[in-house]
């Protein structure tokens, strides 16, 4: 009896080796691309399969029952997928979560919430405790929500609102918070206020529902408008884009101090009126890139990154070949950079020389009314 047990332990063991031997695996790389909608519910998120070879896209889902979904994230595992919702309106927006299905290339939509605030701008994720913040730019508030393990968001559980203003009275007459960032161990968040030019740090506190804390404010130069930050891969440094001054400011960053290094002219000529918009450094850590949205100039900035002092040596630019290039994203191999053109309603696909930094305009454009996010994935599926 115990060799028949054996001997059966055994063939199930047999079939299920040779199951595995026949299971394949391959990688593919999903676009996420948020939009405008015109203010009503409308084509608001595109997913792609992109070619990690050529850079092309194939378009292979559409969600067209939303309003302005104008900016997203991605979870750091890619399983989930957050949009701001009802952006740009005269009423509270919403934060949404989707469920990635990778197989079949679509999302579900898990939940949405109130963002406790009007324009929600900017959304952020720690990885280190769960947590999602969202930036409202017209009243000038910061919403944090706890995500569940499922990937749906819980109500909010903290609304911090903020009046200031700075000098340009026509943009800076009271505070618009346009982004935030967690610091790379999770320990703090930066919020960027364009309108009272300021950096508003704050202690993440574990297990409360005053999850923000302590606020400490950096004040940024007069006029700068602060719009989106990047911390590099090696949390040494941190580089902020202005959009009302056109420049980039270096920062060495040490627990939760940010110490100002240089700051850089993200523009190749001077203008009247500068709309930088958005900044990103290479998987590397080597290049830090950064959109300019004219009104005389739609480009991208292109920097080496000093890796002893985190200074910035700028290499040049490139057109955008399109108009008002609002966001832009880096594919996760770092082969690729595209940039959504969202007044002429197109993404640039460029080819990236990882050695150099420099782009190669490819002819594969995407065409898509008003895209203005974009997030990239490559996943491991099963067969």
């Amino acid at each position: 009896m115990r060799l028949k047990k054996l001997l059966n332990l055994l063939s199930l063991l047999l079939i299920a080796l040779m199951h595995f031997a026949c299971v394949s695996k391959k990688q593919t790389t999903l676009l996420f691309v948020g939009s405008f909608t015109d203010k009503k519910p409308g084509k608001g998120i595109h997913i792609y399969k992109f070619n990690n070879d050529t850079g092309e896209s194939i378009l292979k889902f559409t969600l067209d029952s939303l309003t302005n979904t104008s900016f997203l994230r991605l979870s750091s595992n890619g399983k989930y997928l957050y949009s701001v919702v009802d952006s740009q309106m005269d009423y509270r927006g919403k934060v949404a979560a989707f469920r990635v299905d990778a197989i079949n290339t679509k999302i579900h939509l898990l939940n949405m919430e109130d963002c406790g605030g009007i324009n929600p701008a900017h959304i952020e994720i720690s990885n280190v405790e769960n947590l999602l913040t969202n930036s409202n730019y017209s009243d000038g508030s910061l919403s944090v929500f706890k995500i569940n393990s499922d990937g749906s968001i819980n109500p909010y559980s903290q609304v911090l609102k903020f009046k200031d203003s700075s000098i340009i009275k026509n943009r800076q007459s009271a505070s618009h918070i346009h982004s935030s960032n967690f610091s790379p161990d999770g320990s703090y968040l930066f919020a960027q206020d364009l309108g009272a030019d300021k950096i508003r740090r704050f202690k993440v506190v574990k297990n409360t529902d005053s999850i923000l804390a302590n606020e400490n404010q950096l004040l940024v130069k007069p006029g700068s408008g602060p719009r989106h930050f990047a911390f590099h891969p090696n949390g040494k440094y941190g580089y902020m884009i202005a959009e009302l001054s056109g420049k980039i400011t270096a920062f060495q960053y040490n627990s939760g101090d940010l110490e100002c290094l240089e700051d850089y002219p993200s523009y190749r000529h001077k203008q009247e009126i500068y709309r930088a918009a958005d900044i990103h450094i290479s998987p590397d850590g080597k290049f830090l890139y950064a959109t300019n949205r004219g009104p005389a100039e739609d480009s991208i900035s292109l920097f080496s990154i000093n890796q002893q002092n985190g200074t910035l040596i700028l290499i040049g630019h490139e057109l955008t070949y399109g108009e008002h290039p609002r966001n832009f994203s880096i594919s996760p191999d770092g082969k690729f950079l595209l940039v959504a053109n969202q007044f002429s309603d197109n993404i640039t696909v460029f080819k990236r020389n990882v050695h150099n930094g420099k782009l190669t305009k490819l002819s594969s454009d995407i065409n898509v009314k008003n895209p203005s996010s974009i997030q990239m994935y490559t996943y491991t599926i099963f067969e």
